[in-house]
């Protein structure tokens, strides 16, 4: 399918030397089964697209060398590489988004949606606020994952089973609002 969004990332060379490999992020396709007693199953396909906030950040600490020296160059934009939100896409990211029909997710504001709190390695909770939108496109479900980065606490607000969102895009309604 083609897309306005990136379909296959390039890898990264960290000024360290390595290179950091972003195709876990490359576009994908995810099916979605809903089973309902009572109900036959609905099949939901998602064309599935990553924008580089996933894996980039700029901090106001970081020096105009420093800034630099990690710029990766997206197709519209550039922003520095971030470490630690990487490794949080390389751990968690496709996961999380391929085991959205078994979750809630929260009403993140401006018809977007976030995945909030999964289980680190010690078995504690990490809040990792994964910000997506869903839309058709060209006749095809899609879901775009805007941004993706650690928060130091749990946040608040509405959730809404994720085949409501489904559902109602398949079917050509509005996705559901946070209540007021």
């Amino acid at each position: 399918m083609k897309t306005k969004e990136v379909e296959k990332w390039k890898a990264f060379e960290h000024p360290d030397g390595t290179i950091r490999d972003l195709s876990f992020l490359d576009a994908h396709e995810v099916i979605y089964t809903h089973y309902a007693a009572g109900k036959p199953d609905k099949v939901y396909r998602f064309y599935v697209t990553y924008s580089f906030h996933c894996f980039c950040k700029e901090y106001e600490n970081q020096t105009e060398e420093v800034r630099n020296a990690l710029m990766y160059f997206a197709p519209k934009d550039q922003r520095p590489f971030c470490d630690r939100r990487y490794k949080l896409a390389k751990l968690h990211l496709r996961k999380l988004i391929e085991d959205l029909g078994n979750r809630k997710v929260l009403h993140a504001g401006y018809g977007s949606y976030a995945v909030v709190e999964l289980e680190g390695e010690n078995g504690e909770s990490v809040f990792y606020f994964v910000v997506f939108t869903t839309f058709k496109e060209k006749k095809r479900l899609r879901l775009h994952v805007t941004s993706a980065y650690p928060v130091s606490k749990k946040p608040g607000g509405h959730y809404v089973g994720f085949f409501t969102i489904a559902n109602n895009l398949l079917s050509g309604r509005q996705p559901p609002h946070a209540p007021k």
